[in-house]
């Protein structure tokens, strides 16, 4: 049920985004928090890879000592992610957004400086937080209800600024520790996070725009924000007693650990089927671009091409990707046509991530029921390379490895298929 406005507050401001798009007000706020979000990629999540053997070579640690960190930061940000959606459902989007860029970049002043594998591994419990306050979930949540049914718009458009995170960071984050060394970098990419990220958040977040409303209501500058007839713990429980919900969390679930299957052991995959080293690299090079293509498709079709037709198309196309490379010989053209489905069906997977809770589910609450949604989610990213490394021990190749993918993207794909047509409200 929809919820409605408080009688005690002020009269509404009549909407200031026209019926053609967003309005310059709503426009700065996307375009900000994007360029935090570019900024949070890049520097706490991509750049990860490139300390590995500067770190390998300083402190003698191992390559999964090291990576063991990436995953427990994993583990705790799924964990997280519903305690994070709830208090930004309550009207905490700019403390939650602003605290957990201040501690992203505490923990890489605090990495800069480690010594002990101990405190690497605690830090990067404290970083799970960091990611879980400051990567899209949040900022979706903050777009979702602050653009009432421009929503849409406004999250496509962050994630392709976002999406350029790996290609901003990646050598910007090389050519810091080429010119200093790695602890020095580290300090660079802290205070981007201390300075831009954690200001964009404690400014643009400030007033109206950290507080949250029901989707279906227009912004309204300093109008009070609605309160939902129901609470998110309340909703989230209906959710959950309706085969949508779970056939949602199923998709996504499957969905986020063939992504980090994938992502992680794509290069030693092709390494050990005896691809050159030119090939592999120029097949990674189109997955970003890839990305960038599909959400502009998504962004031309507009609203001819709901969330719900949007998944069913990318969720086949992961299942058809991952068959490429199970079913036939590992050449060129078979890696390049792989790179380009995967790299378009996980630019889209984004978007419809974000919007599909409001399309099938509900509009009430939205930042905990997609909090809920993730955790689950995360958990298996963070679990998805481990268990593909295992699978290939005992199986002494990736061809099992592949298969295990193959099914698991078709479950994904039956799953959301299974999900059924948008129905947006859900009554209380």
């Amino acid at each position: 049920m929809a919820a409605t406005a408080d009688p005690s507050s002020p009269s509404p401001v009549p909407p200031t985004d026209t019926d053609k798009g967003l309005s310059r007000q709503s426009w700065i706020m996307v375009l900000t928090l994007a360029t935090a979000q570019l900024i949070s990629w890049g520097s706490l999540f991509y750049a990860f890879s490139l300390f590995v053997v500067p770190m390998e070579e300083a402190l003698g640690w191992s390559r999964a000592t090291i990576n063991g960190a990436l995953s427990i930061g994993l583990l705790v940000s799924g964990l997280t992610a519903l305690p994070v959606g709830m208090a930004i459902d309550r009207g905490h989007a700019r403390l939650v957004m602003t605290v957990g860029s201040l501690l992203g970049g505490g923990v890489l002043l605090v990495w800069a400086v480690t010594e002990s594998v101990i405190a690497f591994y605690a830090i990067w419990a404290v970083m799970g937080v960091a990611l879980a306050s400051t990567l899209y979930e949040p900022a979706f949540a903050v777009l979702a209800v602050r653009l009432g049914r421009k929503y849409r718009t406004g999250i496509t458009a962050m994630t392709l600024i976002g999406g350029l995170a790996s290609t901003a960071f990646l050598p910007l984050t090389q050519l810091m520790i080429e010119l200093w060394d790695w602890r020095t970098a580290l300090l660079g990419l802290a205070a981007f996070n201390l300075i831009i990220c954690a200001g964009i958040h404690l400014v643009v977040l400030a007033g109206s725009y950290g507080k949250v409303a029901p989707l279906g209501q227009e912004e309204a500058g300093s109008v009070k924000s609605a309160t939902p007839k129901i609470g998110g713990g309340a909703l989230l429980g209906q959710l959950t007693r309706q085969p949508k919900f779970w056939a949602l969390v199923i998709a996504f679930v499957c969905y986020s650990g063939y992504l980090a299957a994938m992502l992680f052991h794509l290069v030693p995959l092709m390494i050990d089927r005896g691809v050159s080293m030119g090939v592999i690299i120029g097949a990674m090079s189109v997955i970003g671009p890839m990305q960038v293509v599909g959400r502009i498709v998504l962004i031309s079709l507009g609203p001819r091409l709901s969330s719900a037709a949007a998944g069913r198309i990318v969720f086949t196309l992961m299942v058809g990707a991952v068959f490429l490379l199970w079913a036939l010989p590992t050449t060129p053209a078979v890696i390049f046509s792989f790179a380009a489905l995967y790299g378009t069906a996980n630019g889209i997977m984004t978007i419809v991530r974000a919007t599909i809770v409001p399309e099938l589910l509900t509009k009430e609450a939205y930042a905990t029921v997609n909090g809920a949604m993730y955790m689950p989610a995360t958990l298996t990213k963070a679990a998805g390379p481990i268990l593909a490394a295992l699978l290939w021990e005992w199986s002494g190749g990736y061809d099992a490895v592949l298969l295990a993918l193959v099914g698991l993207a078709a479950v994904a794909a039956l799953a959301f298929w299974l999900a059924g047509t948008p129905k947006p409200e859900v009554a209380a």
